[in-house]
């Protein structure tokens, strides 16, 4: 017989592996993070409110988040272009006797291999302001040359007196065609759209601002939200983008560049300030006009969608820009991340405004059941892994949770309550 005590009051109830099944939600409110250590709402850790235990998935149930981002911003590089004259307009050779005019053509000449920068506000654009914009920061370039230059040459002094600023670029956006269309009154220009480029990838390679970001084809500065390619794109007068529009129309279809000595836009004829569509005219003696239309649509909309990842729970492959290297060149291997977030949200709206959804589809799996979460970890973040910048603004999401419940095995006897038979006896 065995000298230990045996017998117990309290018998250890075996596991049945019965369970119930409970979903439960949290909601998250950005705002309740630790702001010294997290000052930035698109990155933070967060306590829960309990201990959830048995965890079976996890996924985002519903958000609220607020549209105030910038389309163009330092962080996105797209704030800058350049551009320089080829051909000037020239007041003698049109017998034009004009102190003002030959001053501007001498400084024009003077800097004629210049590079004219130009940098935008920061911020969300109509198309129409864009224009507005760009009208206005590419005259206010041009004039701070001119009037460096005469402030240098005093024998320019009757010029000078005369000079309150250039106005001969005129950019403007076709309501129609959705494209954006540079002019200028007299002088013949470039945009300098290569140089964009490289200058851009310069920028990113010394600075810290975008060091986590993913290389892109098609975000490399300004010109290409403006409907721009890699390469410069050189101003025509009408006669020359009429028969390249020709040439154009032998091959792949007919284009758009309008004929006559001035371009115009038809569909305005009875509505842009009684112009009849013509909204780059000189306004110099003999002058030619010069113009050139972006080959794509403006793209002022932004990011499309933004990811969000929580530590821990990420189930979403997403794929990664093609680069190559020795790595894709010798093997067949993607160069995608496996499990890089947790939902991939979408921005239906434009600054300023708030927008809700709810419902989605990914689910974050365990086998077996995670056993405890107390913190998470959010992060939020663009395709290129930019983090998403929302100022000031916080937001709110709710996480739905299935939780599994353990369950004592029982046995039930049920009896009928009138004539106390019995109906179920397990």
């Amino acid at each position: 017989m065995s000298s230990y005590n045996l017998f117990n009051n309290h018998p250890i109830i075996p596991n049945a592996n019965q369970y119930f099944m409970e979903r439960k939600y949290v909601s998250i409110h950005s705002e309740d993070r630790d702001k010294l250590k997290y000052p930035n709402a698109s990155e933070f850790e967060i306590e829960l409110p309990q201990d959830y235990l048995n965890i079976a998935s996890v996924r985002l149930y519903s958000w609220s988040f607020p549209a105030n981002y910038s389309v163009f911003s330092v962080e996105n590089s797209n704030l800058s272009m350049l551009f320089k004259f080829t051909q000037l307009y020239n007041p003698g050779e049109h017998s034009f006797s004009n102190v003002l005019a030959e001053g501007i053509f001498a400084a024009l000449y003077a800097n004629l291999d210049k590079q004219y920068i130009i940098t935008i506000e920061p911020g969300f654009y109509t198309p129409d302001q864009m224009a507005t914009e760009l009208t206005n920061k590419m005259n206010e370039a041009v004039t701070s040359v001119i009037s460096d230059f005469f402030d240098n040459n005093p024998a320019y002094n009757a010029a000078k007196a005369q000079f309150i600023s250039y106005n001969q670029f005129v950019v403007v956006y076709n309501a129609v065609s959705l494209n954006m269309w540079f002019g200028n009154r007299s002088d013949r220009f470039v945009l300098s759209n290569s140089i964009v480029a490289r200058l851009n990838e310069q920028f990113a390679d010394t600075t810290c601002i975008r060091k986590n970001v993913l290389p892109s084809s098609s975000d490399w500065g300004l010109p290409a939200y403006l409907g721009f390619n890699r390469c410069d794109a050189e101003a025509l007068t009408t006669a020359e983008a009429t028969e390249l529009s020709r040439a154009a129309a032998q091959g792949i279809g007919f284009d758009t560049y309008p004929s006559g000595d001035v371009p115009r836009f038809y569909y305005g004829d009875a509505v842009e300030d009684g112009d009849s569509g013509f909204w780059l005219l000189p306004d110099l003696p003999g002058a030619t006009v010069y113009y050139l239309k972006a080959p794509f649509k403006i793209n002022n909309m932004g990011q499309a969608y933004f990811y969000m990842e929580i530590e821990g729970w990420n189930c979403l492959d997403e794929t990664s820009p093609y680069k190559l290297s020795k790595f894709t060149a010798h093997t067949n291997e993607t160069n995608g991340i496996v499990n890089s977030a947790f939902a991939k949200i979408a921005v239906p709206t434009t600054p300023i405004s708030q927008w809700f959804d709810a419902d989605q589809t990914p689910y974050k799996y365990f086998n077996p059941p995670a056993e405890r979460q107390r913190k998470i970890k959010v992060k939020l973040r663009y395709h290129n892994g930019q983090q998403v910048d929302f100022g000031t603004f916080e937001y709110s999401f709710m996480i739905e949770l299935t939780l599994l419940r353990n369950q004592q095995e029982r046995s039930y006897s049920i009896r009928d309550s009138q004539n106390l038979g019995q109906i179920q006896n397990p």
